[in-house]
């Protein structure tokens, strides 16, 4: 739920992600989504009975907890790659470190990456002051053209869609330790990447002005 006063804002920041996505590829110029979200680290206490025929595989209630860790996904829609990293939490840090990646390994000969991505603390030209030299992170910061999403605006980010899939197909079961985490999410990575997999994405700005017509605020002349 959006508060009224908050609407503004919304459709401000929701049509410059619209208009992001419209833009045709670019090699020198991609458009890379970001986002991460936690995995739970499970471990089972007991056993779990296998499937046999006639029965499906039994996993005991019971589970032992043992920590969490952090999964990044990137994501250049047009394109139809994605990269995956698995860390052992979610900082400032670790988010300037992959921003590094991104401009050094991803792309290095692009001129400017647009990033669109969730307004968090963390994700800030301030988190790579905090974590480089400053003349190193002015030049990360020269490559990039920072694009949020909205305050409760998650789902504009296609990234989150990667992510869901993400979870689907791969974690959506009990994993206790991030070195199989990490293994599984790079076989999924690459069998996605491998299959050229993209995302369709279809909601325009003329879409919004409809659906969400709502939040749009009253102009009264």
């Amino acid at each position: 739920m959006i508060p009224p006063r908050e609407n503004s804002h919304f459709v401000a920041a929701m049509e410059q992600v619209l208009d992001v996505y419209k833009r045709p590829y670019d090699k020198a110029r991609p458009v890379v989504c970001m986002d991460e979200t936690p995995k739970q680290l499970i471990k089972e206490v007991r056993k779990s009975l296998p499937i046999r025929p006639g029965f499906e595989k039994k996993v005991d209630y019971e589970y032992s907890r043992s920590g969490v860790c952090n999964v990044f996904m990137v994501n250049e829609p047009l394109a139809g790659k994605r990269f995956t990293k698995v860390t052992n939490q979610r900082t400032k840090n670790d988010w300037a470190i992959l921003v590094r990646f991104i401009c050094d390994k991803l792309y290095p000969a692009a001129e400017m990456i647009t990033l669109v991505m969730d307004n968090l603390a963390s994700h800030s030209a301030a988190a790579l002051y905090e974590t480089f030299e400053p003349s190193e992170a002015k030049r990360i910061w020269d490559r990039l053209e920072f694009v949020y999403t909205p305050k409760h605006g998650s789902w504009l980010n296609m990234a989150e869609i990667e992510l869901n899939v993400l979870t689907k197909q791969c974690l959506n079961r009990r994993i206790d330790n991030i070195k199989t985490v990490r293994e599984e999410v790079k076989a999924w990575q690459n069998h996605r990447n491998n299959k050229d997999a993209r995302i369709k994405w279809q909601f325009t700005t003329k879409d919004a002005r409809v659906k969400l017509h709502r939040l749009y605020p009253s102009i009264h002349n």
